[in-house]
């Protein structure tokens, strides 16, 4: 094996070596985000539900009740649609 065939030998390692460095980056990244878009997917949603028609007030009315923020508390109005 001559000089110059164990150095195109080395460059072809060479070359191999960073390709599937690079391959394994990419799928470290992939199956990172991937990994991180299912936890913050799995973390509890606040809740959006302030107002729900909870009744119907006279066939025409909805009753909801709404509520407020940091409070425990229902209040209750009624939507006419005329």
């Amino acid at each position: 094996m001559t000089n110059d065939d164990k150095e195109a030998l080395k460059e072809v390692l060479l070359g191999a070596r960073n390709f599937i460095l690079i391959v394994a980056l990419l799928f470290f990244v992939v199956f990172s985000l991937n990994g991180a878009a299912n936890w913050l997917d799995a973390q509890p949603k606040p809740s959006n539900e302030r107002f729900k028609v909870v009744d119907k007030y006279d066939n025409r009315c909805d009753v909801i009740r709404y509520s407020p923020d940091n409070t425990a508390t229902y209040k209750y109005f009624i939507d006419c649609k005329q």
